[in-house]
């Protein structure tokens, strides 16, 4: 097993290592395209691989065209089978942190909750890959409180680093019976606001943490992002007065992510590429959203006030 996860790794890499020259050659393809169906002259500068090329174009199909990347290898198997999730704590966790992950649990399909105990990050991992986990979730406390999640999909990554804030469990919420209980349907999937490339790759991290539902099912999972902090809501919805009237009940938890780092690679792997990080700089780029566009939700709803 230790040999093929490193034959797989090896092969991984290798394909990565070839993205840089499929894209200058995709680009190529593109420009002597664009150039044929306008009438325009093949551009000098690709006049000597004129014909290669050409050749190539003809032999392609929709599926050929565009070459694949590396986020493609990672989720490759996504569509085939539902995710399989750990969840697991820091060590020696506060009872409030425990409580947050039991409540983890039942918001992720299929999630398995494992005590840490004294197992270090490298062997859970090989534990998960030998039984065919999709993700690796950790969550990570400071004095009693919930102040870190880790997501780290296998076998390849990638892993996204997030703080956690304003976490609150349906454990602290005192009207039980207003709640209700929480069923375990696979959710429908809100992703609100991820307009940039990396609030794409975040969406994407997050989405591959869900089965697809059934068309019936009333279980509603929002990440709404405002402001690069993602908003996390639970909710059940009924139709009390026929299908135009909707009737939205929050179920919990609930709580605040802010991405600080994607890693290309796995959880126990220092070595592996940083893909983006929050810099101190960053901080003071007040106007500016890394995740979203908020200008246009300010847009939209300054024209539903008017």
């Amino acid at each position: 097993m230790l040999r093929r996860n490193i034959r797989l790794r090896r092969e991984y890499l290798y394909r990565k290592s070839l993205e840089g020259k499929e894209r200058l050659l995709y680009e190529k393809k593109r420009k002597i395209k664009e150039a044929l169906d306008e009438g325009k002259p093949i551009p000098t500068e690709l006049r000597n691989e004129e014909a290669a090329l050409r050749q190539e174009i003809d032999l392609e199909d929709d599926y050929t065209a565009i070459p694949k990347t590396h986020i493609d290898d990672e989720y490759a198997n996504a569509t085939v089978r539902d995710p399989k999730i750990l969840l697991t704590t820091s060590r020696d966790p506060s009872a409030p942190l425990v409580q947050f992950v039991k409540e983890l649990k039942f918001v992720f399909p299929n999630a398995e909750r494992m005590n840490r105990g004294g197992q270090v990050i490298s062997e859970i991992i090989e534990s998960c890959r030998a039984h065919e986990f999709t993700d690796v979730i950790l969550v990570h406390e400071h004095r009693g409180v919930p102040d870190g999640l880790i997501i780290s999909h296998l076998p390849f990554g990638p892993t996204a680093y997030f703080g956690l804030l304003n976490v609150v469990t349906r454990h602290d919420i005192k009207d039980k019976k207003a709640m209700g209980t929480m069923p375990e349907a696979y959710p429908h999937l809100i992703l609100d606001n991820f307009k940039t490339k990396l609030g794409e790759r975040t969406a994407n991290i997050l989405k591959h943490l869900f089965p697809v539902p059934k068309p019936d099912t009333k279980r509603i999972v929002t990440f709404a992002n405002r402001s690069d902090y993602i908003s996390f809501r639970h909710h059940i919805y009924e139709k009390p007065g026929g299908p135009k009237s909707v009737e939205l009940k929050e179920i919990g938890p609930r709580f605040e992510l802010r991405l600080y780092q994607v890693k290309l690679g796995t959880m126990e792997q220092s070595e592996a590429q940083i893909e983006w990080v929050i810099r101190p700089y960053m901080n003071t780029t007040k106007k500016r959203s890394f995740i979203g566009n908020d200008q246009e939700s300010d847009d939209k709803r300054k024209k539903i006030k008017a």
